[in-house]
Parts: C-alpha cells; sequence; structure tokens
C-alpha cells in the first residue's frame, strides 16, 4: 500500500464554442521513430520538443532530480513552446521519492478584486469567449514558478541558477523556429497585434517569422538570469512583476491583476488521491482539476461494462461504453468539482464520486442505445445547491514526464491555457526584445456565474479562486507498489479522454507505449456528441455506433502525451506524434 503524503482548427478564435474547438491547432505529425529506441535503464525524459527534453537531460546527466530537470525543461518550453505554457502560466505537479506521492498546485488564481461578474457584459450577459480570452481580465496570477521553486527546495538535488543555464543560453544564442510554432503563429489573428510580440513573431510586412529562423530572445534570458540569481522573487516582485500588471491593466479591456496578487501567492500542497483499477493503483490530481476524478470515474464505469471488460481493442462495442460513461463522468464534472477552498465534495469527500457502490449504480444507467445527454448523480447525501455548469471552451497545455537516476519521478501538466494564452506578452520589464505570454487562465471559470436555474455555478469567478482544469498528471503503481507508468497530455477537457485512452492501451490491452500514444484519439463531453479522431474507427463502426444512436463526428484531436513506460529492462516511452515532442534516456 503506498502512503499518500495541415488544417487548422483555430482553438476557437475562429468559430463558435462546441465540443470541437481544439485547444491548438492541429499541425504536421511527426514520426516517433528513433526516440529512445531501447529501454532506458538509468533516467529518462519527455516532453513536447526536443530542445526541452534535450535540457532534462543534460540536467539528468549532471546528477540532477527529476523535479530539476522538470524545471530545466519547463525554462526552454516556455521559449520554444511559448504557446502552451510558460512563466507566467500555472501547473499541476505530482512528485514520487520512492516512498511516497505528493501533489503541489501551481495553478494560477483569481486576483483580489475580482467578483462572479467579471466576464459579464453591460447587459449581465457574459460577453464571447474570445472577448474574454484576449483582455487583460483573463489574466489570472502565475503559479508555475512558485510551485516549481518549492518542489526544488524539497527535492532538487542541484543548485537552483544550475537549472536555467541551458534555457539561458538558448535564448541568447537562439533557436530555430520549428514547423508548429510557424505554424499556429501562422494562424492568429490577433497575436501580431501585440506591439511585443508582433515584433518576436513576424516580420516588418506582419508575416510569421518561417520555419528555421534563428529566434533570439534576449528579455526572455534577462529576466531567467534574475529568476536564477535571486529565485522565483525576482518574477513575483519587482520589475518584472510591475510589468505584468502594466500590460493587464493597460490593455484595451483593463484586468484586475495587482502587484499584491502576485507577491502574495503561494503553491499549494495537496493529499493526492489514490484509486485501485483492475490490479493498478493510479495516482492523480486532486479538485481544483477534474483530471483525476473523472478519468476513474470513466474507467470505473467502463468495468461495470462486461463488452468492455472483454474488448482488447477499439471495438463498437467498447466505444459505445465508454461514450456513455464519459457522459455520465462528465455530467457529474459540470456540477460537483471546482477550488476545494471554496467549493464542499459531495458529501464531504471527493472520493464519494469514484465509489465502487456509486460507479455501480451509475453504470446501470448504460444501455445498449445512447441515453442523450445524461444528469448528474447523487454521489453522497447532500443537498445540491450549485448549477452545472454549461458547457464552455476550455484551452490547452504541456506535458513534462521525468525518471531520474533514484527512480523517483515527476508528472507535471503546464499551461497558460490558450493558444498564445491572452496574446499579451511582457518582457518583464527590461525593455528588450522577446519575453513571455501572458495567460488567460481565468477564462477557466464560468463566464456566466449562476445557472438557467439561477443558482450559482461551483466553478464561478471567486477573489482568490483557483479556476477548474481537466489537467491529469498521473503516476501508476502495480501491486507491489512499483512505479509503471507517468503520463500526462495537453488538450483542454480531452485531457481526460487522452490519459485514459493511454492507460487502457498500455496497461489493459498490453501495448506498448507508443503504440498506445499512437491509438486514435476520441471522447464525448455529455454534450451530444461522439468526437473521434479522423480514420480512427471503420465504416462498419461508424455505422454500428450511429444505429445504437451516437452522434459519431470525426475530427481532429490534438493531444500531446507524453508517457514514461516500465518495462522488464528498464524506461520505455511514448511521445505524440501530434505535436513535436520526443522521449530520451539512458
Amino acid at each position: 500500500m503506498l502512503r499518500l503524503l495541415t488544417p487548422f482548427l483555430l482553438a476557437g478564435l475562429l468559430a463558435p464554442a462546441h465540443a470541437l474547438d481544439q485547444p491548438e491547432a492541429a499541425t504536421t505529425r511527426t514520426a516517433k521513430q528513433g526516440s529512445l529506441t531501447t529501454p532506458a535503464k538509468r533516467f529518462a525524459v519527455t516532453a513536447a520538443n526536443p530542445l526541452a527534453v534535450d535540457a532534462g537531460l543534460e540536467i539528468l546527466k549532471a546528477g540532477g532530480s527529476a523535479v530539476d530537470a522538470a524545471v530545466a525543461v519547463q525554462m526552454v518550453l516556455g521559449l520554444v513552446e511559448p504557446q502552451s505554457s510558460g512563466i507566467a502560466g500555472g501547473a499541476f505537479l505530482m512528485h514520487w521519492d520512492g516512498r511516497q506521492v505528493q501533489t503541489l498546485d501551481g495553478r494560477e488564481s483569481a486576483p483580489a478584486a475580482a467578483t462572479p461578474e467579471l466576464f459579464l457584459k453591460a447587459d449581465g450577459k457574459p460577453m464571447p469567449m474570445r472577448e474574454a480570452i484576449q483582455s487583460g481580465l483573463s489574466t489570472g496570477v502565475p503559479g508555475v514558478l512558485a510551485m516549481l521553486a518549492e518542489a526544488q527546495r524539497q527535492h532538487g538535488r542541484l543548485a537552483w541558477a544550475q537549472l536555467f543555464e541551458p534555457a539561458i543560453r538558448l535564448a541568447e544564442q537562439g533557436f530555430a523556429i520549428s514547423p508548429r510554432l510557424f505554424e499556429l503563429a501562422s494562424g492568429e489573428t490577433v497575436l501580431r497585434n501585440d506591439l511585443q510580440a508582433g515584433a518576436y513573431f513576424y516580420d516588418a510586412s506582419g508575416a510569421p517569422k518561417p520555419v528555421g529562423t534563428v529566434l533570439k530572445n534576449p528579455a526572455y534570458a534577462a529576466v531567467l538570469r534574475g529568476i536564477a540569481k535571486q529565485g522565483a522573487k525576482a518574477f513575483y516582485e519587482g520589475a518584472v512583476a510591475e510589468d505584468i500588471v502594466r500590460r493587464v491593466k493597460g490593455h484595451a479591456r483593463p484586468g484586475l491583476l495587482a502587484a499584491s496578487d502576485l507577491s502574495g501567492y503561494k503553491a499549494v500542497a495537496r493529499p493526492p488521491l489514490c484509486n485501485d483499477w483492475r490490479s493498478y493503483r493510479i495516482c492523480g490530481f486532486g479538485p481544483p482539476t477534474s483530471g483525476h476524478l473523472t478519468l476513474m470515474q470513466i474507467l470505473g464505469l467502463l468495468d461495470t461494462q462486461p463488452a468492455a471488460v472483454a474488448a482488447k481493442g477499439i471495438t463498437a462495442d467498447w466505444m459505445h461504453a465508454y461514450a456513455e460513461s464519459a457522459k455520465l463522468a462528465f455530467a457529474d464534472r459540470a456540477q460537483f468539482i471546482a477550488d476545494p477552498a471554496f467549493v464542499a465534495a459531495p458529501g464531504g469527500d471527493w472520493q464519494n464520486l469514484i465509489a465502487p457502490a456509486y460507479l455501480k449504480q451509475r453504470g446501470a444507467l448504460i444501455a445498449p442505445k445512447a441515453m442523450g445527454v445524461a444528469t448528474a448523480g447523487q454521489p453522497g447525501p447532500l443537498k445540491l445547491a450549485f448549477a452545472p455548469q454549461a458547457e464552455q471552451l476550455e484551452y490547452g497545455t504541456s506535458q513534462v514526464s521525468v525518471v531520474d537516476a533514484e527512480g523517483h519521478a515527476v508528472a507535471m501538466t503546464t499551461s497558460v491555457e490558450s493558444a498564445f494564452g491572452s496574446r499579451v506578452m511582457s518582457d518583464g520589464g527590461t525593455g528588450l526584445a522577446g519575453g513571455f505570454m501572458l495567460n488567460n487562465t481565468l477564462t477557466d471559470f464560468s463566464l456566466n456565474p449562476v445557472g438557467a436555474d439561477g443558482k450559482p455555478v461551483a466553478n464561478r469567478v471567486e477573489a482568490g479562486k483557483r479556476p477548474r482544469s481537466s489537467m491529469a498528471p498521473t503516476l501508476v503503481f502495480d501491486k507491489d507498489g512499483r512505479l509503471v507508468l507517468v503520463a500526462g497530455s495537453p488538450g483542454g477537457p480531452v485531457i481526460i479522454h487522452y490519459v485514459a485512452k493511454v492507460i487502457t492501451g498500455a496497461l489493459a490491452w498490453g501495448l506498448p507505449a507508443q503504440q498506445a500514444v499512437d491509438l486514435p484519439n476520441f471522447g464525448h463531453f455529455n454534450s451530444g456528441q461522439l468526437i473521434v479522431e479522423r480514420g480512427a474507427l471503420t465504416v462498419e463502426q461508424l455505422a454500428d455506433l450511429r444505429a445504437r444512436g451516437q452522434q459519431v463526428n470525426e475530427t481532429d484531436l490534438t493531444s500531446g502525451l507524453q508517457v514514461l513506460l516500465r518495462v522488464k529492462e528498464g524506461w520505455t516511452g511514448g511521445a505524440d506524434p501530434r505535436r513535436e515532442g520526443v522521449v530520451r534516456g539512458e
């Protein structure tokens, strides 16, 4: 028993909100052959960009811990993959030290001046998501640096400053613009309008700088030098914090972020949630992220369906059971899950949502024909005080998975929310070119603070509150307590489905890590449509599902799974071909 301590689908900015909008556009796939071709015996790291993986590997080779490597990886990701994460974003980090699982919450928080009406227009209606994102209102208090500093204080082996050297070196010497960064910048409609970002990502004519262009970022290098020397305080106080606040408040739609919000931010150590599934124990994060609870609901509900248990791959029977399980799980997610500092767990315990008796009761609702839209259950003795949150866009992230030479591990999911965050870049008060993107994470709150019945929504904006997330960094252990899987993905609410897919593929169906990652993507959000990746199902399977009442829609689903899987010889891995990451180790 463990002790617990290319076609662009433009992220909803060019289309109305619905279940098909993707956190980041689909871009050219990259083959992962040759990425960790033989199992790593000492350590391994995987992330969404090869340069970031190289930074993590450099730190591991120098004797650094998994946390040390994660810090170095994050600093480089903020440079080479600024559309997904960065130092002005947030993250959830899970750590295994060989004895216990620890979870650190570095999620962004709402400013002290925020109210539930933050995103309401003068007529009392929520502003369109596009307007909310592209505003100062959307930027929450960044948390990733405070969280990483605390994790490194507890578990680091190398000097803090050493962890910043790879990113500083790349920022000063320059890095080649990757195809994905180019394609996403090409599809942007407002990023070039920000004076700082426009001059950095685009040329004088407004065209995106082409693939292979060596891009230098002196502002980012200067900011990182300050943080390397003075610690996270150099970000949360002084010139960097002042510049962030200036840009948020100086926006055409100004936000409420204040210097005191930044200086007062604290990462939160939360109890991990660890649950048995088949012969494994799956550990994840509790609220404010819905990732683990909703994931475990889906896996548990699937296990109430004999046809799904018997399946050894994606069949029409399995997919129907999955879709129905997802509907039930997402109904509960919309009803109950929010920041635990503001919202009580149903029946006083979040585990009530995944209790076997409750899942058996909910699983009995799954029938041969699709049920339509599911309603929330009653997982504990409670009186419903909140309205379910209406469907709303939720955006993307990046995943870092590391195992170090001591067998300690990190699963970290990190984000600036939408692609390129709020589309505002800060130079940290340096006056130099480049910088870092500000987050738009406050749009993960319900833009409308009340439901159709007039009751408040659990995930409404409140001062100091952390918005609900779908991030699902995951550690899986076997029956002997050995760590066997480190996983996570970007993808907004589809994160939950991506992680469910890879756990099922690797651990239930016995696939190698890369094959489990490569499996077709799919998902259901209790919103009417079963979405499946183009070409994922045969014509016969599609017809079978539609005959059962499933509204199937084929689309692009841009996961970014980064997975490490233990085998007899060591660690293997899988990096998602839908993004640019690799797995490396030795």
